[in-house]
Protein backbone atom coordinates (compact mmCIF):
# COMPACT_ATOMS: atom_id res chain seq x y z
CA UNK A 1 0.00 0.00 0.00
CA UNK A 2 1.52 3.40 -1.02
CA UNK A 3 2.49 5.76 1.80
CA UNK A 4 -0.19 8.36 0.95
CA UNK A 5 -2.95 5.75 0.72
CA UNK A 6 -1.77 4.21 3.99
CA UNK A 7 -2.05 7.56 5.76
CA UNK A 8 -5.55 8.08 4.36
CA UNK A 9 -6.56 4.58 5.48
CA UNK A 10 -5.14 5.07 8.99
CA UNK A 11 -6.84 8.47 9.37
CA UNK A 12 -10.13 6.95 8.18
CA UNK A 13 -9.86 4.22 10.80
CA UNK A 14 -8.98 6.72 13.56
CA UNK A 15 -11.93 8.91 12.55
CA UNK A 16 -14.25 5.89 12.66
CA UNK A 17 -13.16 5.06 16.21
CA UNK A 18 -13.60 8.69 17.32
CA UNK A 19 -17.16 8.85 15.99
CA UNK A 20 -17.98 5.37 17.33
CA UNK A 21 -16.82 6.49 20.79
CA UNK A 22 -18.93 9.67 20.59
CA UNK A 23 -21.92 7.57 19.49
CA UNK A 24 -21.43 5.19 22.42
CA UNK A 25 -21.24 8.12 24.85
CA UNK A 26 -24.52 9.50 23.53
CA UNK A 27 -26.12 6.03 23.71
CA UNK A 28 -24.96 5.61 27.31
CA UNK A 29 -26.35 8.99 28.34
CA UNK A 30 -29.72 8.51 26.64
CA UNK A 31 -30.25 4.94 27.75
CA UNK A 32 -28.94 5.16 31.33
CA UNK A 33 -30.34 8.57 32.28
CA UNK A 34 -33.70 8.52 30.47
CA UNK A 35 -34.75 4.87 30.02
CA UNK A 36 -33.23 2.78 32.80
CA UNK A 37 -34.55 4.80 35.81
CA UNK A 38 -38.09 4.53 34.43
CA UNK A 39 -37.80 0.74 33.98
CA UNK A 40 -38.40 1.05 30.26
CA UNK A 41 -37.46 -2.11 28.38
CA UNK A 42 -35.73 -1.85 25.02
CA UNK A 43 -34.64 -4.47 22.52
CA UNK A 44 -31.13 -5.81 22.09
CA UNK A 45 -28.66 -6.95 24.70
CA UNK A 46 -29.12 -3.72 26.66
CA UNK A 47 -32.79 -4.64 26.99
CA UNK A 48 -31.88 -8.15 28.17
CA UNK A 49 -29.41 -6.66 30.67
CA UNK A 50 -32.10 -4.29 31.93
CA UNK A 51 -34.54 -7.17 32.43
CA UNK A 52 -31.94 -9.05 34.51
CA UNK A 53 -31.34 -5.89 36.53
CA UNK A 54 -35.06 -5.31 37.13
CA UNK A 55 -35.56 -8.97 38.12
CA UNK A 56 -32.74 -8.89 40.69
CA UNK A 57 -33.23 -5.34 41.97
CA UNK A 58 -36.07 -5.98 44.42
CA UNK A 59 -33.72 -5.29 47.35
CA UNK A 60 -32.07 -2.32 45.67
CA UNK A 61 -28.90 -4.22 44.72
CA UNK A 62 -29.52 -5.79 41.33
CA UNK A 63 -26.89 -7.21 38.98
CA UNK A 64 -25.21 -4.19 37.34
CA UNK A 65 -26.02 -3.63 33.68
CA UNK A 66 -22.39 -3.67 32.56
CA UNK A 67 -21.75 -7.24 33.79
CA UNK A 68 -24.77 -8.76 32.07
CA UNK A 69 -24.18 -6.73 28.90
CA UNK A 70 -20.54 -7.79 28.65
CA UNK A 71 -21.20 -11.46 29.47
CA UNK A 72 -23.99 -11.91 26.90
CA UNK A 73 -21.99 -10.14 24.20
CA UNK A 74 -18.87 -12.20 24.97
CA UNK A 75 -20.86 -15.42 24.53
CA UNK A 76 -22.34 -14.17 21.25
CA UNK A 77 -18.91 -13.08 19.98
CA UNK A 78 -17.33 -16.47 20.68
CA UNK A 79 -20.27 -18.24 19.02
CA UNK A 80 -20.15 -16.00 15.93
CA UNK A 81 -16.37 -15.60 15.52
CA UNK A 82 -15.96 -18.63 13.28
CA UNK A 83 -18.92 -17.58 11.14
CA UNK A 84 -18.28 -13.85 10.72
CA UNK A 85 -14.50 -13.61 11.03
CA UNK A 86 -12.15 -11.17 12.78
CA UNK A 87 -12.63 -8.28 10.37
CA UNK A 88 -16.28 -7.88 11.38
CA UNK A 89 -15.41 -8.37 15.04
CA UNK A 90 -12.62 -5.86 15.75
CA UNK A 91 -14.73 -2.71 15.98
CA UNK A 92 -17.57 -4.69 17.55
CA UNK A 93 -15.28 -5.90 20.35
CA UNK A 94 -14.10 -2.33 20.91
CA UNK A 95 -17.69 -1.07 21.08
CA UNK A 96 -18.75 -3.82 23.50
CA UNK A 97 -15.85 -3.21 25.90
CA UNK A 98 -16.20 0.58 25.73
CA UNK A 99 -19.99 0.55 26.15
CA UNK A 100 -19.78 -1.90 29.06
CA UNK A 101 -17.46 0.47 30.91
CA UNK A 102 -19.55 3.52 30.05
CA UNK A 103 -22.76 1.83 31.24
CA UNK A 104 -21.11 0.89 34.54
CA UNK A 105 -19.93 4.45 35.20
CA UNK A 106 -23.22 6.00 34.13
CA UNK A 107 -25.29 3.64 36.30
CA UNK A 108 -23.19 4.58 39.33
CA UNK A 109 -23.71 8.27 38.58
CA UNK A 110 -27.50 7.95 38.30
CA UNK A 111 -27.84 5.82 41.48
CA UNK A 112 -28.14 7.58 44.83
CA UNK A 113 -26.75 6.38 48.16
CA UNK A 114 -29.95 4.43 48.87
CA UNK A 115 -29.59 2.36 45.71
CA UNK A 116 -32.38 4.19 43.85
CA UNK A 117 -31.90 5.69 40.42
CA UNK A 118 -32.64 9.39 40.01
CA UNK A 119 -35.42 10.27 37.58
CA UNK A 120 -34.31 13.43 35.80
CA UNK A 121 -37.81 14.21 34.45
CA UNK A 122 -39.80 13.26 37.54
CA UNK A 123 -42.98 11.40 36.61
CA UNK A 124 -42.79 12.24 32.90
CA UNK A 125 -42.35 8.63 31.76
CA UNK A 126 -43.32 9.10 28.12
CA UNK A 127 -41.30 12.29 27.68
CA UNK A 128 -38.28 10.47 29.09
CA UNK A 129 -38.92 7.60 26.67
CA UNK A 130 -39.04 9.96 23.67
CA UNK A 131 -35.86 11.82 24.66
CA UNK A 132 -33.99 8.61 25.47
CA UNK A 133 -34.97 6.92 22.20
CA UNK A 134 -34.05 10.02 20.17
CA UNK A 135 -30.58 9.86 21.70
CA UNK A 136 -30.12 6.10 21.36
CA UNK A 137 -31.45 6.10 17.79
CA UNK A 138 -29.11 8.95 16.80
CA UNK A 139 -26.16 7.30 18.53
CA UNK A 140 -26.73 3.97 16.76
CA UNK A 141 -26.86 5.79 13.42
CA UNK A 142 -23.52 7.47 14.21
CA UNK A 143 -21.97 4.10 15.04
CA UNK A 144 -23.37 2.36 11.95
CA UNK A 145 -22.39 5.22 9.61
CA UNK A 146 -18.78 4.79 10.72
CA UNK A 147 -18.62 1.03 10.13
CA UNK A 148 -19.22 0.14 13.77
CA UNK A 149 -21.58 -2.16 15.62
CA UNK A 150 -22.71 -2.39 19.22
CA UNK A 151 -22.76 -6.16 18.98
CA UNK A 152 -25.58 -8.01 20.67
CA UNK A 153 -28.54 -8.86 18.46
CA UNK A 154 -26.68 -7.37 15.48
CA UNK A 155 -24.43 -10.44 15.70
CA UNK A 156 -27.42 -12.79 15.88
CA UNK A 157 -28.98 -11.08 12.85
CA UNK A 158 -25.73 -11.28 10.86
CA UNK A 159 -25.38 -15.02 11.56
CA UNK A 160 -29.03 -15.80 10.68
CA UNK A 161 -28.79 -13.66 7.54
CA UNK A 162 -25.73 -15.60 6.38
CA UNK A 163 -27.48 -18.96 6.45
CA UNK A 164 -31.16 -18.09 5.89
CA UNK A 165 -33.02 -15.86 3.47
CA UNK A 166 -34.14 -13.36 6.12
CA UNK A 167 -33.30 -9.66 6.14
CA UNK A 168 -31.37 -8.15 9.05
CA UNK A 169 -34.34 -5.93 9.92
CA UNK A 170 -36.74 -8.87 10.12
CA UNK A 171 -34.43 -10.81 12.43
CA UNK A 172 -33.81 -7.79 14.68
CA UNK A 173 -37.53 -7.03 15.00
CA UNK A 174 -38.32 -10.66 15.85
CA UNK A 175 -35.55 -10.86 18.48
CA UNK A 176 -36.50 -7.50 20.01
CA UNK A 177 -40.14 -8.56 20.27
CA UNK A 178 -39.07 -11.69 22.16
CA UNK A 179 -36.89 -9.64 24.54
CA UNK A 180 -39.57 -7.05 25.26
CA UNK A 181 -42.23 -9.74 25.64
CA UNK A 182 -40.06 -11.64 28.13
CA UNK A 183 -40.15 -8.64 30.48
CA UNK A 184 -43.86 -9.21 31.17
CA UNK A 185 -43.45 -12.00 33.80
CA UNK A 186 -40.55 -10.05 35.36
CA UNK A 187 -42.72 -7.01 36.00
CA UNK A 188 -45.73 -9.12 36.99
CA UNK A 189 -44.01 -11.46 39.45
CA UNK A 190 -40.49 -10.26 40.31
CA UNK A 191 -41.47 -6.58 40.53
CA UNK A 192 -45.02 -7.22 41.86
CA UNK A 193 -46.60 -4.93 39.26
CA UNK A 194 -50.31 -5.26 38.53
CA UNK A 195 -51.43 -6.86 35.27
CA UNK A 196 -52.30 -3.40 33.90
CA UNK A 197 -48.93 -1.90 34.83
CA UNK A 198 -47.06 -4.88 33.37
CA UNK A 199 -48.91 -4.49 30.07
CA UNK A 200 -48.22 -0.75 30.29
CA UNK A 201 -44.49 -1.48 30.43
CA UNK A 202 -44.75 -3.78 27.40
CA UNK A 203 -46.47 -1.02 25.40
CA UNK A 204 -43.70 1.36 26.42
CA UNK A 205 -41.13 -1.20 25.26
CA UNK A 206 -42.82 -1.50 21.87
CA UNK A 207 -42.87 2.31 21.65
CA UNK A 208 -39.10 2.39 22.12
CA UNK A 209 -38.73 0.09 19.10
CA UNK A 210 -40.81 2.36 16.89
CA UNK A 211 -39.24 5.67 17.95
CA UNK A 212 -35.65 4.41 18.07
CA UNK A 213 -35.85 2.71 14.66
CA UNK A 214 -37.53 5.77 13.12
CA UNK A 215 -34.78 8.08 14.40
CA UNK A 216 -32.10 5.58 13.34
CA UNK A 217 -33.44 5.40 9.78
CA UNK A 218 -34.00 9.15 9.57
CA UNK A 219 -30.48 10.08 10.68
CA UNK A 220 -28.81 7.47 8.45
CA UNK A 221 -30.84 8.34 5.35
CA UNK A 222 -30.86 12.13 5.83
CA UNK A 223 -27.11 12.31 5.36
CA UNK A 224 -26.98 10.20 2.24
CA UNK A 225 -30.32 11.08 0.63
CA UNK A 226 -29.73 11.99 -3.01
CA UNK A 227 -31.84 13.09 -5.97
CA UNK A 228 -31.59 12.72 -9.72
CA UNK A 229 -32.40 15.52 -12.16
CA UNK A 230 -33.33 15.26 -15.83
CA UNK A 231 -33.35 18.71 -17.42
CA UNK A 232 -34.78 19.37 -20.91
CA UNK A 233 -33.90 22.82 -22.22
CA UNK A 234 -32.73 24.61 -25.36
CA UNK A 235 -30.23 26.41 -23.10
CA UNK A 236 -28.77 23.15 -21.85
CA UNK A 237 -25.19 24.32 -22.37
CA UNK A 238 -25.67 27.42 -20.20
CA UNK A 239 -27.38 25.41 -17.49
CA UNK A 240 -24.62 22.78 -17.55
CA UNK A 241 -21.93 25.48 -17.30
CA UNK A 242 -23.69 27.16 -14.35
CA UNK A 243 -24.13 23.88 -12.46
CA UNK A 244 -20.57 22.79 -13.18
CA UNK A 245 -18.93 26.07 -12.17
CA UNK A 246 -21.18 27.46 -9.43
CA UNK A 247 -22.11 24.16 -7.76
CA UNK A 248 -18.95 22.26 -8.66
CA UNK A 249 -21.07 19.39 -9.95
CA UNK A 250 -20.54 16.92 -12.73
CA UNK A 251 -23.13 16.99 -15.50
CA UNK A 252 -23.87 14.26 -18.04
CA UNK A 253 -25.38 15.28 -21.39
CA UNK A 254 -27.58 12.61 -22.97
CA UNK A 255 -28.93 12.48 -26.51
CA UNK A 256 -32.71 12.35 -26.72
CA UNK A 257 -35.32 12.23 -29.46
CA UNK A 258 -38.82 13.63 -29.06
CA UNK A 259 -41.50 11.18 -30.23
CA UNK A 260 -44.16 13.80 -30.94
CA UNK A 261 -41.95 16.56 -32.38
CA UNK A 262 -39.45 14.25 -34.01
CA UNK A 263 -36.66 16.60 -32.94
CA UNK A 264 -33.34 15.70 -31.37
CA UNK A 265 -32.84 17.14 -27.88
CA UNK A 266 -30.11 17.25 -25.28
CA UNK A 267 -30.96 16.03 -21.76
CA UNK A 268 -28.91 16.96 -18.71
CA UNK A 269 -28.59 14.18 -16.12
CA UNK A 270 -27.38 15.25 -12.68
CA UNK A 271 -27.04 13.43 -9.37
CA UNK A 272 -26.98 15.68 -6.30
CA UNK A 273 -27.62 15.74 -2.57
CA UNK A 274 -31.22 16.52 -1.70
CA UNK A 275 -30.17 19.65 0.21
CA UNK A 276 -28.77 21.05 -3.06
CA UNK A 277 -32.14 20.89 -4.83
CA UNK A 278 -33.20 24.46 -4.03
CA UNK A 279 -29.97 25.95 -5.43
CA UNK A 280 -30.31 23.74 -8.51
CA UNK A 281 -33.83 24.95 -9.23
CA UNK A 282 -32.80 28.59 -8.75
CA UNK A 283 -30.01 28.27 -11.31
CA UNK A 284 -32.31 26.57 -13.82
CA UNK A 285 -35.03 29.20 -13.38
CA UNK A 286 -32.57 32.08 -13.81
CA UNK A 287 -31.31 30.69 -17.13
CA UNK A 288 -34.47 29.11 -18.57
CA UNK A 289 -37.77 29.54 -16.69
CA UNK A 290 -39.47 27.31 -19.29
CA UNK A 291 -37.14 24.34 -18.82
CA UNK A 292 -38.74 20.95 -18.28
CA UNK A 293 -37.27 19.41 -15.12
CA UNK A 294 -37.77 15.99 -13.56
CA UNK A 295 -36.57 15.37 -10.01
CA UNK A 296 -36.66 11.93 -8.39
CA UNK A 297 -35.26 10.36 -5.24
CA UNK A 298 -32.64 7.66 -5.57
CA UNK A 299 -31.95 4.91 -3.04
CA UNK A 300 -28.17 5.20 -3.11
CA UNK A 301 -25.40 6.93 -5.03
CA UNK A 302 -21.86 5.58 -4.80
CA UNK A 303 -18.67 7.03 -6.19
CA UNK A 304 -16.77 10.31 -6.19
CA UNK A 305 -18.58 13.02 -4.23
CA UNK A 306 -21.08 10.58 -2.74
CA UNK A 307 -20.93 7.42 -0.60
CA UNK A 308 -18.06 4.96 -0.88
CA UNK A 309 -18.76 1.43 -2.04
CA UNK A 310 -18.21 -0.81 1.00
Amino acid sequence: MPSQNKKIYIWGEVKDYIYITLGLLLYTFGWTFFLLPYEIVTGGVTGMSAIVFYATNSSGHGIPIMFTYFTINAILLVAALKVLGWRFMIKTIYAIVALSMMLGVAQDLITDENGKMVRLLGDQDFMSLVLGCCMTGTSLAIVFLHNGSTGGTDIVAAVVNKYHNMSLGTVLIFVDLLIIGSSFPVFLFARDYSLYDSLYKIVFGLSTMVIENFILDYVMNARRESVQFFIFSQKYQEIANAIGTQMNHGVTILDGHGWYTGQDVKVLCILAKKRESVVMFRLIKMIDPNAFVSQSSVIGVYGEGFDKIK
